[in-house]
């Protein structure tokens, strides 16, 4: 049956089963209303609100409920929560309570990031100096030409050369209409509702319209739109900033040893942009290498699979401890032009920035990181999760790009309505078929006679119209949490006799000589930190102190003592007393690899011992992947190493 339900909102139409409760109806209706909760509903039979359904135990008919009646709904004003920030860092230490604001339709619990909620404190105006040639007023004074603008304004963003306005700005912008502008972090008024929603191209699957679901039945309601691709105008993140050279340096090390391809994650955490107005950068730590495939001319990555996300999550959780997340990936795409070292320059506007296949991993990783956020319906808008690749430029230097996905291109990821090309340039869109709806999609260019033109974006469009571009750099005072000395074997990197084992690892905590101080520096590595906590022999308080050790330089000898008399870590040092020295032999050499930084390419060094050779890393006949020596088949195409 249907049961209409009329609410401040509008009218909106339930499903429900003849034995179904009223308790299971107000699940039904709490996201459609925006709800925090089913519980916050209050029902009623008429518009008044005086008879309340309360009985939530009891099935649907047996309130006397038949198909097509009528009821009246409405969100306890009690029930709505606080608009004050929900992450307990934010809110702590500033003096504010936790009382809910008086006003405000924000219609969900959600966990920003620290940087959003400071943001939205911010009023954003952009200040600017008295016009000597317009004003004729006193230095007290204000006109036009000298008053504050907003932070979205188009003329401050064309002066400035700002492409892409910030998430922030774009924020503010969809409020102005409102008439709400400044410090937003008080919520909205009752009366107006959240401003952002996450693009959804599928069909919905529960549509009220009394036909059969996708794919026995559509109708206009469930269908989604047709989609336009056009140039983003906001980014979620507006730079990249690297903590220090050296962070890119151990990357590219790999190349000039190989000259093959890597791939990592971005470990980091957000902050404030002051180069743009109400910006967000992202600060990039350390750079974690997964285990992967490598060649000349790519990389080989399965991400859907149990042993690389396993993986992940131990470097995530160390990150955590240290007050770092994931925050974006990196990938090289180098090749030597000749002996000076110069690389050829392959990706610019005539060829492509980011080749189709890339487009859609990062499109798919922004599905799996999206962005939390308190003024969207669904509690997720967009991701802020940023794209690198090294590669060389128009001078034959290596050089860093920084790009984010648009939502757009989210979304059709989701609904799995592309696929990458043949030609790097251009994304395929997929043909319908009987479980799948595609929509019709479009894209604007401005022809040969400088007219606008829409063209049909099926079978393939060009990827530029998927891409945000964001700016990158280093800081001028450089301070990066992670400053080992002595810099820490990098993972998987066995096949360049790199190879992390006990011996390694004991040699690395041996040379701290039981000193806080010296510890202290040596756990500043995060993939030694990784690698530690791979043997599941220091504990989560452990690992917790650990990570303070790292972000508090301050207070980090005091907390290094209080880790050396750790049981924890007493345990580590008795099952590293038995370690071998001999461990070290096979372990890479950090020190050769940082003589590499810089200098040309080189292949890699073989060891010329009949036990290191017999030790060494295999590569599969089938596939290349290179493969540990106590492998028997291949971890990336599981076929036997004979």
């Amino acid at each position: 049956m249907l049961i209409r339900i009329r609410s401040p909102d509008g009218m909106h139409r339930i499903e429900a089963g003849l034995k179904d409760t009223l308790a299971q109806l107000l699940e039904r209706l709490a996201p459609v209303m925006n709800a925090p909760s089913p519980d916050a509903i209050v029902l009623t039979r008429d518009v008044k609100g005086q008879s309340i359904l309360a009985e939530f135990e009891k099935s649907i008919v047996s309130l006397g409920l038949k198909h097509g009646d009528m009821l009246f709904a409405s969100v306890a004003p009690s029930a709505r929560p606080s608009v004050e920030p929900t992450d307990a860092r934010a809110s702590a230490g500033d003096g504010s309570s936790n009382k809910p604001a008086a006003s405000g339709s924000l219609g969900l619990h959600v966990i920003q990031e620290d940087v959003d909620n400071q943001l939205e404190k911010d009023d954003g105006l952009i200040t600017r100096k008295r016009d000597t040639q317009f004003c004729k007023h006193g230095a007290n004074a204000m006109c036009e030409y000298c008053t504050p603008t907003e932070p979205f304004d188009a003329g401050y963003l064309a002066e400035n050369k700002i492409k892409h306005m910030s998430f922030h700005a774009h924020l503010r912008k969809i409020l102005s209409q409102s008439k709400i502008r400044g410090d937003i972090s008080g919520g909205l008024p009752a009366n107006i509702p959240l401003p952002l929603e996450d693009l959804d191209y599928r069909v919905k699957t529960h549509c009220l319209s009394g036909h059969a679901p996708w794919p026995e039945g559509i109708c206009t309601k469930c269908q989604p739109s047709a989609v336009t691709l056009q140039r983003q105008p906001f980014r979620m993140v507006d730079n990249v900033e690297f903590a220090s050279s050296a962070i890119i340096d151990r990357l590219l090390s790999f190349w000039r040893s190989t000259r093959c391809q890597r791939f990592g994650f971005l470990y980091g955490r957000y902050d404030r942009s002051p180069d743009v107005p109400l910006g967000i950068k992202a600060i990039v730590e350390a750079i974690y290498e997964p285990k992967q495939g490598w060649e000349e001319d790519g990389i080989k990555i399965d991400v859907e699979s149990e042993g690389f996300n396993s993986e992940v999550r131990r470097a995530d959780a160390v990150a955590d401890a240290c007050g770092l997340k994931v925050v974006g990936m990196i990938f090289t795409d180098l090749e030597a032009a000749n002996e000076s070292g110069r690389v050829v320059y392959r990706r610019h506007a005539n060829s492509y920035f980011l080749t189709s296949l890339e487009c859609r991993l990062a499109a798919f990783m922004e599905l799996r990181y999206p962005n939390a956020c308190r003024w969207a319906r669904g509690g997720h808008f967009g991701s802020k999760f940023v794209t690198c690749c090294v590669s060389g430029n128009e001078d034959g230097n290596i050089d860093v790009t920084a790009w984010q996905l648009s939502n757009s291109a989210m979304a059709m990821q989701a609904a799995n309505l592309i696929v990458p090309s043949s030609v790097p340039s251009k994304m395929c869109v997929l043909e319908p078929t009987k479980t799948r709806y595609v929509p019709d999609v479009f894209y604007k260019y401005t022809n040969e006679y400088n007219l606008p033109v829409t063209a049909n974006a099926k079978p393939a469009f060009p990827v530029e119209y998927l891409l945000v571009n964001l700016t990158h750099g280093f800081p001028k005072d450089p301070s990066p949490m992670f400053h080992s000395d002595n810099p820490f074997c990098i993972e998987n990197r066995d096949h360049l006799h790199q190879v992390q084992t006990l011996g390694l690892l004991k040699r690395h905590i041996n040379s701290a000589q039981g000193a806080a101080a010296m510890l202290a520096v040596v756990l500043a590595d995060f993939h030694f930190l990784v690698y530690l906590a791979s043997f599941d022999i220091l504990g989560p308080n452990d690992i917790a102190l650990i990570g303070r050790i790292v972000r508090d330089p301050a207070n980090s000898i005091q907390l290094a003592d209080e880790l050396l008399s750790s049981s924890g870590w007493q345990t580590l040092l008795l099952m590293l007393q038995e370690a071998s020295d001999s461990d070290l032999n096979h372990s890479g050499q950090v020190a050769g690899e940082q003589a590499t930084l810089g200098a040309p390419a080189a292949g890699p060094t073989n060891s010329g011992s009949a036990s290191a050779a017999a030790a060494s890393p295999w590569a599969c006949r089938h596939c290349t992947f290179v493969n540990s020596p106590s492998d028997d088949s291949c971890d990336m195409c599981a076929l036997p190493k004979d």
